[in-house]
């Protein structure tokens, strides 16, 4: 008995670096405009969770093959665009924004890609303007077309 459950709990020790938890998460984006009436929030997904990284100590007696910096990254990405309601007509009422079908975990492309957190002011700071909500799904409100 004592044999099967340690068996067991290095198989899940192995298997756990092996399958990262690395996928897309559902994430609303606010987006305001100096020019618009409103702010709004456009539900999405993004890609987050945990990826395998290594930092060596001695990085310098061992070189770069102990230096292993992976992070959550897209692997397959669609840009969908939206128009922002209350916007007068001299300003650009369209909005781009990226959406996750699929992640990954390997080192950020930053030709690409946002790499960098950034750092929330709270959940009272997100707008300052009444608050409308974009539905970026074929069929309903306010949706273009993916790009």
């Amino acid at each position: 008995m004592e044999l099967s459950v340690a068996m067991c709990g290095l198989l899940c020790l192995l298997f756990s670096q092996a399958v990262p938890t690395c996928v897309p998460t559902d994430y609303t984006l606010y987006e305001e405009r100096r020019e618009c009436d409103f702010c709004v929030a456009i539900n999405t997904t993004i890609c987050m969770g945990f990826c395998y990284s290594r930092d060596s100590n001695m990085k310098e007696l061992a070189g770069p093959r102990f230096l292993i910096q992976r992070g959550c990254t897209y692997d397959q990405v669609e840009y969908r665009t939206v128009i922002l309601p209350g916007c007068p007509l001299h300003a650009n009422p369209l909005f781009t924004y990226p959406v996750a079908l699929s992640c990954h975990c390997g080192t950020c492309n930053t030709d690409s890609d946002e790499c960098a957190h950034k750092a929330s002011s709270g959940d009272g700071a997100r707008c300052s303007k009444p608050l409308r909500h974009i539905y970026p799904y074929p069929g309903l409100n306010s949706y273009i077309h993916p790009n």
